[in-house]
């Protein structure tokens, strides 16, 4: 049996927010697998247990260049150490230069993308002098080239922390811009159910059974009940399928309001920054205590 150290069970703790105990029992459960004691918990506990993994940690800010036909357009994101530093000038001019870089050259990742000339060297030499002037780690972390089939528009929310970058073939400003904002604002992960992980999806349909199971549900109803969650979780985290978040009537979905206004969506890229990078939170009274007990250790 997979030893399950404190460490582990603090791992997920901050993950799910589900009790320590909670913790323990799933990854004894799961026999040390991290991914299957996350489910474990979510079927004893429901989403409650998934609500930390989506916190945003880390800082910098999200970057977008768009050409001005509206044809071209680059989202980047750049991370730093402090919220302070994604605020200060020279980043964000960085941050506009890289994003400019991308759009003009292509590169194909960000390496390549740190090797492109940037004032008097490169991205890289220019974001290493960055950090030595500012005291501050920082890095490109990735970004996305558009070539649109139709028009681009883009949304920036909450201090550049959300961005969005648009294809909209067809319709209007207005739209591009409305339909920017919902997806910041409900974040989907894909544009309809084609573009959803499998991975995902079974995820969400091992959980309904566990669940389900749980409750006591007729064996013969498991993968019915599994249907409606996958059914429920795609409508959820789908574009097109989405209530629209300006809709008058609260029932108008994305599919629908395109429909109206004879457009479509050909893509879209959503960052969020320090989507998925867990940061180290110090707890100074944690540590001054451990501190003090070691000392007193030491001292017997």
């Amino acid at each position: 049996m997979a030893e399950i150290t404190a460490s582990m069970v603090k791992e997920l703790r901050e993950k799910t927010d589900a009790p320590m105990m909670e913790c323990k029992k799933a990854l004894t459960e799961a026999a040390g697998d991290m991914d299957k004691a996350e489910e474990i918990l979510r079927v004893k506990l429901g989403n409650k247990a998934s609500k930390a993994a989506a916190r945003v940690t880390a800082e910098g800010i999200v970057g977008i260049d768009i050409s001005a036909d509206g044809k071209l357009g680059t989202i980047i994101e750049v991370n730093c150490e402090t919220d302070f530093v994604a605020k200060n000038d020279d980043f964000l001019a960085f941050v506009r230069n890289c994003a400019e870089l991308v759009s003009a050259n292509t590169p194909a990742d960000v390496a390549a993308l740190s090797a492109l000339p940037l004032g008097e060297g490169s991205v890289e030499t220019t974001r290493a002098a960055l950090v030595g002037k500012i005291g501050e780690n920082m890095s490109i972390r990735r970004f996305n080239r558009v070539e649109a089939k139709g028009q681009l528009f883009s949304y920036i929310h909450g201090g550049a922390k959300i961005g969005v970058l648009l294809d909209l073939v067809g319709g209007d400003e207005q739209l591009g811009k409305d339909i920017a904002m919902h997806i910041a604002a409900s974040k989907p992960k894909a544009l309809d159910g084609s573009g959803v992980s499998q991975d995902l999806i079974d995820a969400e349909r091992r959980i309904a059974i566990e669940k389900a199971r749980a409750d006591n549900k007729p064996e013969a109803m498991l993968e019915k009940i599994a249907d409606g969650t996958v059914n429920k979780f795609l409508k959820d985290v789908t574009l097109l399928a989405q209530v629209f978040v300006k809709a008058e009537d609260g029932k108008q979905t994305i599919e629908q309001l395109l429909k109206a206004r004879a457009a479509s969506v050909a893509g879209f890229t959503l960052f969020i920054v320090g989507e998925g990078i867990e940061k180290k939170v110090t707890d100074f009274a944690a540590e001054v205590a451990e501190q003090q007990a070691a000392a007193a250790a030491a001292k017997k």
